[in-house]
């Protein structure tokens, strides 16, 4: 009987980055989520588009910050996904809110629709709180994305020299949300 030779398959392919299968939208409601949510916005706006040297500006300090975790056998791993909303005062618009710095982890795009959880719980929440009119500030690239999501175009303008448009969302679109607001005392927890 002639000896067999083992042989074994190799896949050219590298493999993919793991992905978590469970994300939660959710306020962020401790100091470690507050962290990574700035820092993965750093890691988006600022060393991968480096469209923003300081990424953090005055918004931050009125902002609710919104964030996707992703997580793994019931343990919560990492923030993949952020928006923030805010209310601005114009004669124009009452009760105009704003989401903006929306973003998603790289190997996370595309997956389970982050970014359309982030805005859905964005605009939501929004009119949660007595808001009107939501408007954003959306890159040209994006600005389809956010048209198939109710949102429709008001005007151009330049951020950091690239071009943006100013969008609004159709609120009729967006449920109101069913989370209750976070307790201050929530808000300032420390993680154990």
């Amino acid at each position: 009987m002639p000896k067999q030779l083992l042989r074994y398959a190799f896949d050219d392919q590298a493999f993919r980055g793991f992905r978590a299968t469970q994300i939660q939208v959710k306020l962020t409601t401790s100091n470690w989520e507050r962290q990574r949510y700035f820092a993965l916005r750093q890691r988006v706006f600022s060393d991968e588009q480096q469209l923003l040297s300081q990424e953090q500006d005055a918004e931050d300090f009125r902002a609710t910050a919104i964030v996707a975790l992703a997580s793994n056998c019931g343990m919560t791993d990492d923030v993949v996904g952020a928006v923030r909303i805010f209310q601005r005062a114009d004669p124009d618009y009452p009760d105009l809110w704003f989401g903006g710095r929306l973003c998603v982890a790289k190997e996370y795009r595309g997956h389970r629709q982050i970014g359309k959880a982030l805005i859905n719980t964005a605009v939501s929440r929004a009119k949660q709180l007595g808001c009107q009119h939501f408007h954003a500030f959306v890159q040209r690239q994006n600005v389809r994305y956010f048209s198939s999501l109710h949102w429709s175009e008001m005007g151009d303008l330049s951020i950091a020299g690239l071009p943006h448009k100013r969008m609004r969302a159709d609120l009729s679109a967006y449920p109101l949300a069913s989370m209750a607001p976070p307790m201050l005392a929530e808000t300032l927890e420390e993680p154990a």
